[in-house]
This record gives structure tokens, sequence and C-alpha cells, in this order.
């Protein structure tokens, strides 16, 4: 039998064959050879057959049966077989199969070789496939490797550090004195391990940033060094060394985190790097993305700040898609605790919107409604309302949402936030969330003085176009209470509407194909209260009425029915029944505005808004499942002074309305105990809906465990500008003593930005006759609740 196949050899036979049927036979007629060599012990043309294997496993094929032979080849004394055999352990073996173990003792063998490419093989494979045993048996030879060898295999002792640590965290200690010497290596590639080996050790162990802190001035002279100097060997797109300087910011900014010593050392430099590196070139805008990384995440000053937010405003500028989200993206992340700075690039900002990545969208999106406030209100509505216009469908709901929740904050008038709404309505269509047309009816019933105007602009519109569903919900609803407004003419609108004209209106809708069930009910519920609004068109709605009588839709069928009723047995109660719903109650007192504006002001380390203290109202009152739409400025709300319909037996005050959905919920956040004091603890529990991850809903649960029982107990909740609340009643008011009950409350918070959650409470009780109110701040919340 004649010398086998040489590796090219196989892959021009392979490359010749033209389907894949015929590849198969090739591969398995030199897999059959090579498991022929194995079995003789062919020790000649081992490596060959191996290099083989391994380009057969290259293309998806079996190559397990060649892993023995990978270890005799390590165990040989040629560099040529070492190779290959080494390749080959990397490629076919890992730390989930046993043999890898097998090849300990090999290398601690190579590891302690006098040449220099042999202990860089088993370096590479240490580094590459080295589990927890084997990492803390070659422990020692490593470190004895980074201390007495060469500059080529430093710098792969020195990765090989890295993968030690992480998979042994223990051996921490044994690597930071070699680490301390290595940072003063001249050669890149050496300083770079080094940088990642003292960066992997102060992440691993915290305790370690104190020692490396006294390091911190040749830190920063290698970084000077590598900004002023010249490399032809590491130039990058005219910028020296881009990695290496990345890797340096990484560090700084670990060091510098909770130590402003270090902060204040280290501006000048960060400064210097901020104005003179190149921004032509993804290199520079690499150092200048992480040099801003730096300055935001540790204690900065003020105008460093500034200058991190004028960098993000420049990559804005960008013609990179890239570049300018990742600038939006940090520019989310600032907008908080920079918000003025930020401001300064609204225009910017805007013009992303008009960008067709979608994914730019997205971001611009989310700092445009950060970005919102009293002063700005008028100009971004307009933006927002435009990019409505022809933004992506997958945006359209995000974006309404948005602009209702901005128009609901900072609205300078009930005239221009209806106007807003119903303006967001015709665009957005049917990309609005279920509780729209709901908060919208509430907000126009309290809007007594503009009623005529509301009436007569959505006639009009109606009148136009009934593709808008949510609109045409919302006009039906209004030309129901409001109808005669309609004839009466008492509207700046110059338009005569007869009393057929509107119900020509109305029965469009209900005859129309395109409206849905809940429109049709809305519509017929309207024509029906018209009855007592018109005077000359009873009987023709009496005629409609009666004609939906036997329609095949069951809720349509029984509202005629019913209203049916009306006309025939109880015509002297009509009237009554259908008159005009009242307006909603303002059941807050000035006293607890007061109340919570001293709560807002009692500490100064969390900005609160009012406008973001949401009512407390019964658990029955609360039409959207997430309260977007339901802010207001009161602070609490007496259940007693609001009809509202009963709930279910077997629905608590205190639940949440997701039970009445049988949402699933997950319930894997532990819970927390935000005040415990003279026996009354107070614990919050976490919840969150699948369907919106944005949504938290939190349980408060009051017990006391004194001997005497805790009475008038109420809890007041405010949470940062960027964040939603809305509380709903308590159970009760009384804390039965010695653990014998509790009174719980649930809370909802809406975090769309995740930012870390904060929040200010205040207890106020009776206790053994005394008056006590408590304030406090939570501010550690798990991340779970907000990431």
């Amino acid at each position: 039998m004649g010398p086998p196949l040489k590796l090219h050899e196989l892959i021009r036979a392979i490359r010749s064959v033209k389907t894949q049927s015929e590849e198969r036979e090739v591969i398995q007629r030199e897999c059959a050879d090579i498991r022929s060599s194995f079995r003789d012990e062919d020790s000649l043309y081992r490596g060959r057959s191996l290099a083989k294997l391994l380009y057969v496993h290259m293309l998806g094929y079996p190559a397990h049966f060649g892993q023995m032979e990978c270890l005799k080849l390590i165990a040989s004394s040629k560099f040529t077989d070492k190779r290959i055999g080494y390749l080959g352990a990397m490629m076919l073996l890992d730390e989930r199969q046993d043999a890898h173990l097998l090849i300990t003792n090999s290398m601690k063998r190579d590891l302690e070789h006098s040449s220099p490419v042999v202990q860089g093989l088993a370096l590479c494979t240490l580094a590459c496939l080295g589990s927890t045993e084997m990492c803390r048996d070659l422990a020692g030879e490593v470190e004895h490797l980074l201390q007495n060898s060469t500059g080529h295999v430093k710098k792969k002792a020195v990765l090989c550090a890295v993968h030690i640590i992480r998979k042994v965290p223990e051996l921490v200690e044994m690597f930071v004195p070699v680490s301390e010497e290595l940072l003063g290596e001249k050669r890149h590639g050496v300083l770079y391990g080094a940088v990642l080996l003292v960066t992997e050790i102060c992440q691993r162990q915290p305790e370690a940033c104190k020692r490396f802190r006294k390091l911190l001035p040749l830190l920063l002279q290698k970084l000077r060094q590598i900004m002023s100097g010249y490399s032809p060997d590491h130039v990058v797109s005219g910028v020296t060394d881009p990695f290496l300087q990345v890797r340096l910011l990484r560090l700084l900014k670990i060091l510098g985190q909770k130590d402003e010593s270090v902060c204040d050392a280290m501006s000048d430099l960060l400064a210097q790097v901020s104005t003179c590196t190149d921004t032509q070139s993804n290199a520079g805008n690499s150092v200048l993305y992480e040099t801003v990384l730096t300055i935001v995440d540790t204690k900065s000053a003020s105008g460093l700040r500034v200058l991190a937010v004028n960098i993000l405003g420049r990559f804005l500028l960008s013609n990179d898609k890239n570049i300018r989200y990742v600038a939006l993206t940090s520019l989310n992340r600032l907008v908080q605790s920079d918000y003025a700075a930020v401001q300064r690039h609204r225009g910017t900002i805007v013009e992303c919107l008009r960008q067709t990545d979608s994914s730019l969208n997205k971001k611009a999106l989310e700092l445009c409604f950060a970005l919102v406030n009293e002063t700005n209100i008028l100009p971004m509505m307009k933006e927002l309302q435009r990019f409505l216009q022809t933004c992506p469908l997958e945006l359209k709901q995000q974006c309404t949402s948005g602009i209702f929740l901005c128009a609901e904050r900072f609205s300078p008038s009930t005239r221009w936030h209806i106007d807003t709404i119903m303006g967001t309505l015709v665009t957005a269509g049917e990309s609005v969330r279920d509780d729209t047309v709901s908060h919208l009816i509430h907000l126009i019933s309290g809007a007594s003085e503009l009623h005529a105007y509301i009436v007569h602009r959505l006639y009009l519109a109606v009148s136009e176009d009934i593709g808008q569903q949510p609109l045409v919900q919302v006009a039906a609803w209004c030309i129901g209470e409001y109808g005669e407004l309609l004839i009466s003419g008492s509207s700046e609108e110059p338009v005569k509407v007869t009393e057929d004209d509107v119900l020509d209106v109305l029965e469009g809708i209900l005859q129309s194909h395109i409206s849905l069930p809940s429109t049709r009910s809305y519509t017929l519920t309207a024509i029906m209260k018209l009855s007592t609004r018109f005077t000359h068109c009873v009987d023709r709605i009496r005629r409609v009425v009666s004609i939906y009588s036997s329609c095949h839709d069951v809720e349509l069928q029984q509202r005629a029915v019913e209203y049916n009723a009306l006309f025939k047995k109880y015509d002297h109660m009509r009237s009554a029944i259908l008159e005009k719903m009242p307006l909603p109650e303002k059941s807050a007192t000035e006293d607890n505005e007061c109340a919570m504006t001293e709560l807002s002001e009692s500490t100064g380390s969390l900005p609160l808004d009012n406008s973001q203290i949401n009512s407390i109202q019964p658990a029955s009152q609360m039409t959207d499942l997430l309260g977007l739409l339901e802010v207001s400025t009161d602070t609490t709300m007496n259940p007693s002074s609001v009809a509202v319909p009963p709930l279910p037996q077997n629905v608590t005050s205190g639940s949440s309305l997701l039970d009445l959905l049988d949402e699933p919920i997950n319930d894997a956040m532990p819970p927390l105990v935000v005040y415990s004091k003279d026996g009354l603890q107070v614990e919050f529990s976490f919840m969150r809906p699948p369907s919106n991850p944005a949504l938290l809903v939190i349980t408060s649960s009051a017990t006391s465990s004194s001997s005497s029982t805790v009475a008038d107990f109420q809890l007041q909740a405010a949470v940062p500008k960027n964040i939603q609340i809305q509380l709903q009643a308590p159970s009760g008011s009384l804390v039965p003593a010695s653990d014998g009950g509790s009174v719980t409350q649930c809370i909802r918070v809406l975090n769309p930005q995740k930012v870390p959650l904060k929040m200010r409470l205040r207890f106020s009780f009776l206790h053994n006759g005394n008056s006590v109110q408590e304030m406090c701040e939570v501010s550690n919340f798990p991340p779970a609740t907000w990431q």
C-alpha cells in the first residue's frame, strides 16, 4: 500500500466533485484510510492523517475518533508533530470531555521547555480549552513565564493568565504582583495583555483597585506617550494603537469609580484625548467613545461631562449610521444626569427622526420624549406628529403613547391638549393603545367650556372619514352627549348642521363594513341618547333601534332590545336614564398637594416632578391597566367620594386589574422591606406581566407586631420624572396588632427607559393615640425590578 494522500491532494479531490453525494463518498473513503492508519500505529504519517481529519472536521463531518491521536502527537518530541497535535486538541477537545485532562502533564513539560515556540503552543492551548482543574494545576508555570520569558511568550502568557483568573477567581492574588511589573512594559502587545489582566483583577476583586490606584501616574504616562508618539507598526487609520488606548481608558474608568482624587488626576488627560483625537476614522471614534464612557461613569467635573455630551453631539452629525446609533444610545443614558447639556443638541436629535433607518428612529424617539418639557412642548409636539405621519408601523404605537403622555404632563391648555390628542388619533389610526378612547372621553367631559368646539370638530372629522376607529368612537360618544350643541350652532365653526345630517352620519357608521363591533356599540348608544337631545327625529331613532333588535351581533342586539324597552315600557324614564354623564369630581385637596410638595422637598437627592405623582384611585375606577394616561397632580383620593360599580366578590380592593384578566405574572423577584420601626413593617413584593416588561406591579403589605393597633394608615409615593406611578386604593386603613392581619395596596410603576428605580415614601398613621408621619427614600430596589 502506498503512502496516504497529502492534505492538498485531499482538498483538490473534494473540490473536484460535483455533487454532495460524491463529496460524502470521498470523505468516507478517506476517513476509513485515516482510521486504518491510526489502528496500525503509523507514526510516520500520523501528523498528515490528523491534518486531513481536521480539514474534514471543518467541513462538518465527524472527527471525534482523532482525539487520542492528538494526545500522542502532543507527547512527541518533534515540533511539527506538537504543532498539529495542539491544533487538533484545540479543535476536537473541550473541557466537557475528560480526555482533555490527559494532556495536562504534556502541557506542563512544554511550559517548562527551553524553546519559546513550544511554550507558545502550550500557552495557546491552555488559554483555549483550559478547564478549572487544568488552570489550577498549571497556574504556577504561567506565573513563572510572566516573570522570566521573552516578549513573544510573555504576550501569550498574560492572556493565558486572564483565562485562568476567569476560570479560577481565587487565584487572583497570585497574579497581582506580576501584573504590576507588566504595566511598565514598553512592548505594545505585552502592555495590552497587562492592562487586560489588571482590568480583570479589578473586576474580580474590587479591593485590588486601591493597590492599582497607586500606579495611576504610570497609566496616565503610558496613555500620554501613545497619544503623542508615533509607531508605524501600531498605527490604524492615523491613530496610534487605538486598541491599547481603549483598554487603558477602560482601566481608568474602573479605577476612577467612587474615587474623586483619581477623577481629578485624569481629568486633564481625558480632556486632551477628547480634543486631540482624530474623528475622521472609526479608530479615532472608538477612542473618543471610550473616553465619553470613562467621563460618564466616573465622578468627573461638570465641564468634562459637557465636553462628553458635545462629542456625542458631533457623532450625531456623522454619515455613519452605526456611530449615530451609538451616540443616541449614550445620550439616552446621560439625559437624566446631564439634562441641560443634552437639551442643547435637541435639534440634531430631532433630525435623526427623519432618517430612514428604523433603529435610529426608535432611539431618537425615546430621546425626544425624554427632552420634552414645559418650554419646548409646542415645537416638539409638531416634530413628533410630523414623524408620526411617516414613521414605521412598528413605532407608531410607541410614538402615539409618548405623545399622549407628554401632552398630559406638559400641556399649556386643555384645548391644546384635546386638539393634540384628536390630531394624533387622525394620523395614527388603529396604532393607539386600547385605553386612549376612555382617556380622551374623560378629558373631554371635564372641559365643559369646550364641548361645543369639540363636538363640531369631531362631527366634521367623521363626516369626511370613518376609517380611524378610535376617533370615530370618541366622536360617537361626544355626539351622543352633546348633540344639541351641533344643532344650536354655539361654536366657532360656521357650519350649519341639522338633526337629519347628524343621524345620517351615525347611521353610516353603523352600516359601514369597516366599523368595529365596539364602534357600532358606541354609535347605537349615541343615537339612543339623541332621542332626548333632538326633538324632530325621535321616530327615526326608534326605527333605527328596532332594526338592530335582530342583529347577529349579540352585544349590539342586546343594547337595541334594551333601548326598545325604554321606548315602549319606560318612556317616562327615558330622559332621566339618558341624561348627560356627570362631570368628574375633583376630590384632591390643597393639603394633600402641599403634603407631597413637602415630601419632594424634604430630601434633595432625588429630583421629583409633581406631575409624576398619581392619585390613589379605587381599583374599579381604573380603566387603563398601565396607567400611562391617568397621570394627575393629585396625591390622595377618598374612595367613598366617587360612585363606582362594585368589584366581583372574589377580587380584593388591593389586587391588580391584571388579576381580572388572569394574565400570568412573573414573581421571581425577591420582596423588599421598605420600612420597619416600632413594630410596623411595610414590605414590597414585585410582579411583572410578561405582555409588558416595562410595567412593574408592586404589592405593598403593612403589618404590625406591636400590641396596639395602627389606625388611619396611609401610604404616599413619588418617583423621578421619567417614571410613571399609579397607586390603587388600599384594602383598609387599620393595621391589626400582633400580626393579626395586613393592609395591602397595589402600586403600578411604568419605567419604559429602564432607569434605576428610586422612590420616596411617606407614611402617616395613628399609633398609641399619637399622630405619626414618617418619610423615607428607597433606592435599593432589586435590579430585576427596573432592568
